[in-house]
């Protein structure tokens, strides 16, 4: 299985300048890099054929106990079919992530990364589990070397943006989230993650918004109703 994965309205801002008034001009100096990315969002087209989303294989997932076994035991056999294949062992790691054993998932990321010490896949993989365990420097590392490796691919520049707004790099964040979403435009992982951003700043009215964004591209959205639940109850 190969490793597949919002700046605000102008209106938006104008909205918070009035409300909040000048002592909260910092705040509307950040969000600047949110105006161009949902900008650019709103105005390229929709590719669905092509949009892949991160939430949907790798952090919500929905899979029962009895696939989630069978999943792991083929992708042993493989991997003991094919030892020198990175790619049977990035599956074999993402099936023992989806199982919860992320030491195991890295032993298998870490050794197809041995196999090809330029293999996209598995460095993005093991920068997802890092992500998950909050090792963020490890992570931003793993996201670094993914751009490097596939600088066309959205999803190390989405990565490394999760990690930067864990670390509260939200500058960094941005920067990263406006490069993937110019290789993905409109793409609901990216809306979300810049939706965090704003969340994790305490502009809730911002974040509620840009949550919204993402539900109108797909109204089952899990994460994005999520953050909406988040937001009303703070």
């Amino acid at each position: 299985m190969e490793a597949q994965e919002q700046p605000l309205y102008q209106e938006q801002e104008t909205r918070s300048k009035q409300e909040h008034g000048s002592k909260k001009s910092t705040k509307n100096e950040k969000f600047k890099w949110w105006q161009t990315l949902l900008i650019l969002i709103l105005t390229l087209v929709i590719s669905v054929g092509a949009c892949y989303y991160v939430s949907q294989k790798y952090f919500w997932s929905k899979y029962d106990n009895d696939r989630l076994a069978e999943q792991l035991d083929s992708a042993k056999a493989v991997a003991d079919a094919k030892p020198n294949d990175p790619k049977s062992h990035v599956n074999l790691g993402y099936a023992y992530f989806l199982n919860g054993d992320n030491d195991e998932a890295i032993t298998q990321y870490k050794m197809a990364i041995d196999l090809d010490k330029n293999y996209f896949d598995a460095y993005f993989n093991l920068g997802l589990v890092y992500n998950k365990e909050n090792r963020l420097n490890d992570s931003v590392k793993m996201a670094q070397k993914a751009t490097e490796i596939s600088p066309k691919d959205y999803k190390g520049f989405l990565l490394k943006g999760m990690s930067y707004r864990k670390l509260k790099m939200f500058k960094e964040a941005i920067e990263a989230l406006n490069e993937a979403n110019k290789l993905m435009p409109s793409n609901t992982d990216i809306i979300y993650e810049v939706g965090r951003v704003a969340e994790d700043q305490g502009d809730k009215k911002n974040a509620e918004q840009i949550y919204k964004d993402a539900l109108s591209y797909d109204p089952l959205y899990k994460p994005a109703l999520e953050g909406l639940e988040r937001v009303a109850k703070k």
